[in-house]
């Protein structure tokens, strides 16, 4: 699961390719429609949902001669319930350490 994140994590640390995620998050989009809304070009699009779709965050569709792109919620998802539970554990963690700074001061 630590690679997974890292490599969505890796992905979604360029600005473009978060661009393109959150444009489709507004609809399934193909790369010359998002090239059409983006200020990039369609092969570099190309190439960034290449990238999305390898770490799972988007999958295309072949409809006729376009292919539709769009996001999924299930990896976005399971990528925010791993941020949430490193969170809950600093949390725990920082509590422990404040109940024992505490300790010490009585």
């Amino acid at each position: 699961m630590t690679s997974s994140l890292v490599a969505v994590f890796a992905a979604l640390g360029d600005e473009t390719r978060w661009s393109i995620l959150a444009a489709l998050g507004e609809g399934d989009a193909s790369a010359s429609a998002l090239a059409g809304r983006l200020p990039v070009t369609r092969q570099a699009i190309a190439k960034h949902l290449a990238v999305l779709e390898e770490v799972g965050l988007v999958e295309s569709t072949r409809t006729g001669r376009e292919v539709p792109y769009r996001v999924l919620g299930a990896q976005l998802s399971a990528t925010a319930d791993r941020l949430d539970r490193v969170g809950a554990e600093w949390d725990r963690r920082l509590a422990a350490i404040k109940q024992i700074a505490e300790d010490l001061e009585s």
